[in-house]
C-alpha cells in the first residue's frame, strides 16, 4: 500500500477547533511562531509511548490509540513501529509525529525510554525547544529521568511534568513536589492535582489563580467552578472522605508553592507539574493544552560562526537522525532535518556544509511514527524527512548557501566492545552495507582496527548488539555472530602536535582504529590501560565524547 500523500499550504485543516488555514501556518514571517517542538522523557516503563498515543487522540490526529485517520483507512500509528520493538514492548529508535491542534503544528518526537538508547535520545534533544518528563507516580524520579533532565539542563529545555499512574497506588503528590524540588533543583508549579490515589482516585481538578477549576472524573465527566476559592470551600466535596484530605493537600501546595510564571518555566527554572494517567486519559487535555499555551515557539539553534535566528530568511536545518528501512518493501534511507530557519519549499536546492555538494530536495516528507506524506512546504521548527543514498549524516548542516555550521550534537565513546563474525563469506559486501547503514543511524558505532581484517562495533548500552543483529537479519538478510573483544572501551584522541599524535598512533597500533571518518580511535582493554596511556602521552586529548559534524 503506497502510504505517501501529499500536505499542500492552502488545504484545509483536518478536524479539531478552529485555526488559521494552512497558508498562515506557513506564513514566511510568522509561520515559525506556530510552532511547538517537542519530545517526551521518561524512565523505561513510566508511560511515555501510552503517553504519546493518548496525546494523539485527545489531538484528533488519531480515533483510537494505534489506528490513524487518515482519509478513512486505519493505519497503524504505533510510534514503536519495529519488530523488535513491538515484541519486547520498548522504544529503540526516535519517531517523529507531527499534528495539529487548536492552530498550531505541533512536531512530537517519541524518544526511546531505555537507557542502552539514550545517545539516539541525547541527539533528539538537540532538536527540541522543550521538553516533557514523564515521572511514574509510585516511583518518583528514577535514574534515567534524572540524567535526561541534566542533558535538558546544560541546553536549557523547559520542561514540563506529567506525573504518571495517579489511578494507581503512589506516593503522596505533596511528597513527589518535594522531590522534583530538592532531586532536580527545580521551582514546581502544580496546575493539576489529583482528588485521592489509586483505589481511592476520584477525579482531577485543573487549576490556575484567577481562572476557572475543572474537575474531571473520567474522560466524560467534567465539572467547572468559578474560581479555586470556590472549589475548595464546596460543602459537598469538603465533608467527602476522598475529597476533603486531597483539597486540604491542593490547599497546602497552592500556599506554599509559587504560581506558575511562564517566563521562569522558559528559563528552564520552573516545571508546571499535571498529575494524571495516560491509559485512563486523565490530564492529557491539560497536558496538551499546557503544551500549546506555554511552550515555547522555535528558539535560535547554537551554531558557528553565531547562533541561527529563527526567523532569518534563508533556509537552514541540520540532520538529527538517519533511519533506514522505515520502508522495508522499498529498502529506503531517510535523514530527519529539523528546520532552523527561513521558509523551506519543495524542490529547492541545499547545500550540505560539510561536503560542499548541493542536494536537491525532491520529495521532502512530514511523518507521523512510520507514515509519510509528501510536503510541499515547511518552517523553522518542522522536521522534514529527506531522501537520501548516502549524502547525508547525522549533524550534517544544510544551507541556501551559507557556510555556518550547527554544533551540539554528541557521539559517545562505547562502553561495549564485539567482534562481528559472519558464517556466510558471500555476503561480506551485505554485511558492510548493513553495518555502515546502522551506523550512520546511530545504533552502533563500526571500528576498522589498524591492524586486522575483523569489523569491530561499539554500543554504549548491552540492548544495542541485540537490536544489531536483529535488524542486520530482518532488515538486510545477514546473520553475523558478536564474540568478546579484548577491549572494553574506546577514546578518541586528538593532539595539537600533529607529530606527536603520529607517534602515539604508530606506537600503539595493535590498540588503535579508525571510526567511520577515519578519526583515530584508542582502543582499551581497561581504565589501568587509559591512564597509563594519559601518563606516557601527557600531549594527547583522549576523549568520551565528540562532536559530530
Amino acid at each position: 500500500m503506497d502510504t505517501t500523500e501529499t500536505f499542500t499550504a492552502d488545504a484545509p485543516i483536518d478536524g479539531g477547533p478552529e485555526g488559521p488555514s494552512r497558508a498562515a501556518l506557513f506564513d514566511a514571517a510568522t509561520g515559525y511562531t506556530r510552532r511547538r517542538t517537542f519530545a517526551i522523557i521518561s524512565h523505561p516503563d513510566a508511560g511515555k509511548t501510552t503517553l504519546t498515543e493518548k496525546l494523539l487522540l485527545e489531538s484528533g490526529a488519531i480515533r483510537l490509540a494505534g489506528q490513524v485517520k487518515e482519509r478513512g483507512e486505519r493505519r497503524r500509528t504505533r510510534s514503536d513501529w519495529m519488530e523488535i520493538e513491538q515484541k519486547r514492548g520498548i522504544s529503540i529508535s526516535s519517531s517523529v509525529m507531527t499534528f495539529e491542534y487548536d492552530g498550531l503544528v505541533l512536531n512530537l518526537l517519541d524518544t526511546p525510554g531505555h537507557a542502552d538508547f539514550s545517545e539516539d535520545t541525547y541527539r533528539t534533544l538537540t532538536a527540541v525547544d522543550s521538553a516533557i518528563m514523564v515521572i511514574d507516580a509510585a516511583k518518583g524520579i528514577e535514574a534515567q529521568t534524572r540524567k535526561l533532565f541534566e542533558v535538558c539542563r546544560l541546553r536549557d529545555i523547559p520542561i514540563i511534568t506529567f506525573v504518571n499512574k495517579i489511578d494507581r497506588e503512589g506516593r503522596d503528590p505533596l511528597e513527589i513536589l518535594d522531590e522534583i524540588m530538592s532531586g532536580l533543583a527545580l521551582d514546581v508549579a502544580p496546575i493539576t492535582w489529583p482528588m485521592g490515589m489509586g483505589t481511592d482516585f476520584r477525579g482531577l481538578a485543573a487549576f490556575q489563580e484567577g481562572q476557572p477549576v475543572t474537575l474531571t472524573r473520567n474522560t466524560r465527566a467534567r465539572e467547572t467552578f468559578d474560581d479555586v476559592e470556590s472549589f475548595l470551600t464546596e460543602p459537598r466535596l469538603t465533608g467527602d472522605p476522598v475529597f476533603g484530605p486531597a483539597m486540604e493537600a491542593m490547599d497546602i501546595a497552592r500556599a506554599s508553592l509559587p504560581s506558575f510564571d511562564l517566563e521562569s518555566y522558559r528559563q528552564g527554572h520552573m516545571t508546571p507539574v499535571i498529575f494524571g494517567s495516560a491509559t485512563r486519559e486523565i490530564g492529557v487535555r491539560e497536558l496538551l493544552d499546557a503544551v500549546r499555551s506555554f511552550a515555547p515557539p522555535p528558539l535560535p539553534q547554537p551554531a558557528e560562526p553565531k547562533p541561527i535566528e529563527p526567523a532569518m530568511n534563508e533556509v537552514s536545518g541540520f540532520v538529527l537522525k538517519i533511519q533506514a528501512n522505515m520502508d522495508p518493501n522499498h529498502r529506503d534511507r531517510v535523514a530527519f532535518v529539523r528546520l532552523t530557519s527561513g521558509v523551506f519549499k519543495r524542490g529547492m536546492k541545499l547545500k550540505n556544509v560539510r561536503s560542499g555538494k548541493e542536494l536537491k530536495i525532491a520529495s521532502p516528507m512530514f511523518f507521523f511514527a512510520r507514515e509519510r506524506e509528501v510536503v510541499d512546504e515547511a518552517v523553522a521548527g518542522d522536521i522534514v524527512g529527506i531522501p537520501n543514498h548516502g549524502t547525508l549524516s547525522v549533524g550534517d548542516t544544510l544551507t541556501e548557501g551559507s557556510t555556518f555550521s550547527v554544533t551540539g550534537i554528541p557521539s559517545f565513546a562505547p562502553e561495549l566492545i564485539r567482534r562481528v563474525r559472519l558464517p556466510d563469506a558471500m555476503k561480506v559486501k551485505q554485511m558492510t552495507r548493513a553495518l555502515n547503514d546502522l551506523a550512520e543511524e546511530g545504533v552502533t558505532q563500526v571500528f576498522r582496527p589498524m591492524l586486522g581484517s575483523s569489523w569491530l562495533v561499539g554500543v554504549v548500552g548491552a540492548l544495542q548488539l541485540d537490536v544489531l543483529v536483529s535488524r542486520l537479519e530482518v532488515e538486510y538478510g545477514v546473520t553475523i555472530m558478536l564474540e568478546s573483544a579484548a577491549f572494553d572501551t574506546a577514546r578518541w584522541v586528538t593532539c595539537d602536535d600533529a607529530a606527536e599524535l603520529e607517534r602515539f598512533v604508530n606506537s600503539n597500533k595493535g590498540d588503535m582504529a579508525f571510526d567511520r571518518a577515519e578519526r583515530p580511535v584508542f582502543l582499551a582493554r581497561s581504565a589501568w590501560d587509559i591512564s597509563y596511556a594519559q601518563k606516557n602521552y601527557p600531549q594527547i586529548v583522549f576523549s568520551t565524547t565528540r562532536e559530530i559534524g
